[in-house]
């Protein structure tokens, strides 16, 4: 059976090393703001195992004029667990947290590669691409609630 619950930072790392950092330090793995206060974590286990991962920041990206703005950054799902619905749970639970707190808009940069599955969960994309040092090509995306 899958559950969501709030984990801690460091407890994301199981799954952020292998699918975003992979062959880079651990140490990449902490992401600027992970263990401030307005930080969420969760975590779908899938009997005990931690099998996906995504991190909700409050924080406020100026391309957009709403005031209450989360970000997701980091979501992930093991390999061997990718294409089976994990990710867009994750991303639902995401929605359903930020509607409770009264979010306006969430927002992220993607990967090109994830454009289309955010798209099917209604997700525009707003400009060109760009790239992130070491990590790629995304594109920011957005979603109004």
């Amino acid at each position: 059976m899958n559950i969501i619950q709030e984990i801690q930072s460091k407890e994301t790392y199981i799954v952020r090393h292998p699918v975003l950092r992979k062959g880079k330090p651990l140490e990449s793995c902490l992401f600027e703001g992970d263990d401030l206060e307005t930080t969420h974590h969760f975590g779908l286990f899938l009997d005990s195992e931690l099998i996906g991962i995504i991190s909700l920041y409050s924080k406020i990206n100026t391309t957009f004029a709403q005031k209450n703005q989360a970000q997701i950054r980091g979501m992930a799902v093991l390999e061997q667990h990718q294409k089976k619905g994990i990710g867009e749970a994750l991303v639902k639970h995401c929605e359903n947290y930020c509607l409770q707190k009264n979010t306006d808009l969430i927002w992220f940069n993607a990967r090109t590669a994830a454009v289309g599955f955010y798209q099917k969960m209604n997700y525009k994309t707003v400009g060109e691409a760009f790239d992130i040092k070491d990590v790629g090509e995304h594109y920011l995306m957005f979603k109004k609630l």
